[in-house]
């Protein structure tokens, strides 16, 4: 099998980079390790960049089978609208210098994994949240976080069960325990290794963490103070039928023994792989819906109407693109086309949608034209009255419609913001 076919039949897992400045110039970058796992598993990484207007060209990067959002810097609290939080200004600086690292708000990258969160629960895609992945899930569905743990959470424990969730002198080698909740996944990946107090020692790299969990899901483990440190909808878990939701808080790709490839538990890839099952069974479930034959044999017969009907959508396209310009065509000759759009043919999605693009002109065609006419009635009528205005008249009527197209043109782009939050929510 050629590099052509398997690019065509591997599932693609779509990850958001994180942009740093290096060397003054900004660079975008996804840790390797889960680039790794996923190729490792028989999934495509499609990297989306963290770029300004990105998020409304995520149509672009489809067919999506998965989404695995796994770093990046704090959500903007705006977000998630923590009525509850009472950090004063002084400990909000403090934090911002504690954290700096993580605490310069990207809203671009919010917005961007944010829609990406919402077009998988509303589709029912997959989706695998690591760290801060695991709290753009929640806040996606209604959830919030602690700003930080240390001011909000951590101060309020008893002494035997505070936390370190942050330890910047021993970044991957950090530890600290979790107890697992039996009967959910993470119980199930690591079973082999947990003793009777259902503990295992994860990482740790943040300072915020799920406050209020979305009512749709369920905690898979805690930590010693309370914080939840993984959870999953349970209503759409089942790999082998491709449904995959969920969020970690730890790093298990990361839980490797110092100087070495090998993991802490033998559990530690086991949400990747899983997580790779499920967008393997998804894709499969989506191409038996939209699936073509890729290639098709038509004899003369056939071959004649494929013609007549290719000729059709391109004078439609023609009339669509040149208006009263062109030589209209004859409405016996749009018809071919118009007769296919209302057909049962099977179509790919990608393709039912470019042919109703050139099919609206020609099932429109008359009426598209009957328009022409009744425009230019209406520019002659136009014309004779503004004929009789006076220059200071036709002045101010030219400034009106000015300001009339400048607010136009900025309430169509708010539309269409608007649109794509909506096809994308």
């Amino acid at each position: 099998m050629s590099s052509t076919d398997l690019a065509v039949l591997l599932p693609r897992v779509i990850i958001v980079s994180r942009r740093s400045l290096r060397k003054n110039k900004f660079v975008d970058f996804v840790g390797e390790y889960h680039l790794d796992l996923i190729v490792g598993y028989g999934a495509v990484p499609v990297i989306v960049p963290r770029v300004t207007g990105v998020h409304s060209l995520l149509h672009s990067f489809e067919p999506i089978h998965g989404v695995l959002l796994c770093e990046g810097e704090d959500i903007d609290p705006s977000l998630y609208e923590d009525e509850e939080t009472n950090l004063s200004p002084e400990e909000l600086e403090e934090i911002r210098r504690v954290h700096v690292s993580d605490t310069a708000i990207d809203k671009e990258k919010d917005t961007i994994e944010l829609s990406l969160a919402k077009l998988c629960l509303e589709r029912n895609i997959p989706y695998l949240g690591i760290c801060r992945g695991s709290q753009v899930l929640n806040v996606a569905c209604g959830g919030t976080l602690y700003q930080d743990i240390g001011k909000e959470l951590t101060k309020s424990c008893s002494k035997e069960n505070k936390v370190i969730h942050m330890d910047y002198d021993n970044y991957d080698g950090h530890r600290h325990e979790v107890s697992i909740v039996e009967d959910t996944p993470l119980h199930r990946w690591f079973k082999d290794s947990l003793e009777d107090k259902m503990e295992i020692q994860v990482n740790s790299y943040h300072h915020q963490g799920v406050k209020r969990l979305a009512q749709r899901f369920k905690p898979m483990a805690f930590a010693p103070d309370g914080l939840i440190e993984g959870f999953y909808d349970p209503d759409a878990y089942n790999p082998e039928e491709g449904k995959f939701i969920m969020g970690l808080q730890f790093h298990p790709e990361r839980m490797r023994k110092p100087n070495s490839d090998e993991f802490d538990y033998p559990g530690c890839t086991a949400a990747y792989k899983e997580f790779v099952k499920a967008v393997v069974a998804y894709q499969n479930k989506l191409n038996s819906t939209t699936k073509v034959p890729k290639s098709l044999k038509l004899d003369k017969e056939l071959e004649q109407k494929r013609k007549v009907i290719a000729r059709s959508f391109s004078l439609a396209r023609n009339l669509y693109e040149g208006g009263s310009s062109i030589r209209q065509p004859k409405e016996s000759d749009l018809r071919p086309g118009a007769e296919f759009l209302e057909s049962n043919t099977a179509l790919s999605l990608q393709q039912e949608k470019r042919l109703k693009q050139m099919g609206a002109t020609v099932r429109n065609a008359s009426s598209y034209m009957e328009r022409l006419k009744l425009n230019e009635e209406r520019e002659k009528l136009a014309r004779a009255v503004m004929g009789k205005m006076t220059i200071e008249q036709l002045s101010d009527l030219n400034l009106f419609y000015h300001m009339m197209g400048n607010i136009c043109s900025e309430m169509l782009e708010q539309k269409q913001i608007q649109n794509v939050s909506v096809d994308l929510p």
